[in-house]
């Protein structure tokens, strides 16, 4: 919370409830954004994780192998002693990258998941 009141100081809001709504109109704004896309697409999709939590590196390899068809390239990056980025190239058909995001998600130990769409092909 001490970083999010900190947040809430630089970026000049006069209380929490101005911020949390500002908040929750980005993430609905991205959600809908996301929702309206199809056809083909090339992006990154980040991961953030604990890889200490038992299990979410194997669930996470397991999820590329299965949607290896969009997926064109990874890399990972070992940020602390608890925490990986993983990044996600992908290539292909928008409701499939959606459906890997969302599984992705899901994982136990995922922090974090954030798709960003370069281009339409």
């Amino acid at each position: 919370m001490n970083e999010f009141d900190s947040i809430i100081r630089t970026r000049g809001y006069s209380s929490r409830s101005e911020a949390i709504r500002d908040a929750i109109r980005n993430y609905i704004a991205e959600y809908k954004w996301l929702e309206r896309e199809e056809g083909e697409i090339v992006g990154v999709v980040t991961i953030l994780y604990n890889h200490h939590y038992k299990g979410t590196s194997d669930s996470i390899i397991s999820l590329q192998h299965s949607f290896g068809d969009v997926i064109t390239s990874t890399m990972h990056i070992h940020l602390n002693e608890e925490n990986c980025l993983e990044m996600v190239i992908v290539k292909g058909d928008m409701a499939k990258i959606k459906k890997l995001v969302d599984k992705i998600t899901t994982v136990k130990g995922v922090n974090n998941v954030k798709l960003i769409t370069a281009i339409k092909e």
